[in-house]
C-alpha cells in the first residue's frame, strides 16, 4: 500500500529531476549511493510563506514543547518540500545551515537580537505566542525554488513531516534512469 508520503516523493521526483540544479546533487540522483540528505515536508501560513517564497525570509524556526521535529532531525543539505497551510507544496527549499536551541533566557536573547530580521518577525505577538516553548530549530534557508502546485494527502495537523532520514538506504530518485 502507497502511503501519502511515497506518493507525495514521487510527485516531487519527477518536478526536480529535469532542474539543472538538482541534476547535479548526485547523492539525491544517483540510485547506487547511499543518500546522505533527508526530505521533510513543512506547513507555512501567511504572511511567512509569502516572505520565504519572495527571498525576504531567510532562516526558518520551529519552537516546540517537546523534543519533536525537526529539532534534531533536520542538517544542512536537508531539502524541505514547502507546504501552504491547506493547500498544496509550492516549493522546495535546501537547508544551508541549523542551530538548535535548548530555551533559556540567553537563548531566547540571542534568538531575538541575532535572527528576527531574518525571520521576518517585528510582531511581538509571535514572542509571545512561543514563550512557552523549551526548544527552537532554527535553518538557513539556502535555495528556495517555486514548483507548480503539487496536492498533497496530508491530512494531519503536524507542522514539520519527516519524509525520508538520511540514515535510510532508499533513495529519492531510485526509479528514474
Amino acid at each position: 500500500m502507497k502511503t501519502w508520503s511515497s506518493s507525495l516523493l514521487t510527485k516531487v521526483e519527477k518536478h526536480l529531476i529535469a532542474r539543472e540544479y538538482w541534476e547535479g546533487h548526485s547523492d539525491l540522483f544517483c540510485p547506487s549511493q547511499k543518500r546522505s540528505n533527508s526530505i521533510h515536508l513543512a506547513v507555512f501560513v501567511e504572511p511567512f510563506l509569502q516572505f520565504l517564497l519572495d527571498g525576504r525570509k531567510t532562516v526558518e524556526s520551529r519552537f516546540s514543547i517537546h523534543r519533536r521535529p525537526p529539532f534534531g532531525c533536520v542538517k544542512s543539505g536537508d531539502l524541505v518540500l514547502i507546504k501552504e497551510s491547506g493547500g498544496p507544496i509550492v516549493a522546495v527549499a535546501e537547508i544551508s545551515e541549523v542551530w538548535y536551541y535548548q530555551l533559556d533566557r540567553d537563548a531566547w536573547d540571542l534568538i531575538r537580537t541575532r535572527f528576527a530580521r531574518q525571520l521576518c518577525v517585528d510582531d511581538p505577538g509571535f514572542w509571545q505566542s512561543k514563550a512557552s516553548s523549551y526548544f527552537a530549530t532554527l535553518m538557513q534557508i539556502g535555495r528556495v525554488e517555486k514548483l507548480d502546485p503539487l496536492t498533497c494527502a496530508k491530512r494531519d495537523r503536524r507542522g514539520w513531516v519527516v519524509l525520508d532520514r538520511h540514515d535510510r538506504q532508499t533513495n529519492l530518485f531510485s526509479g528514474v534512469r
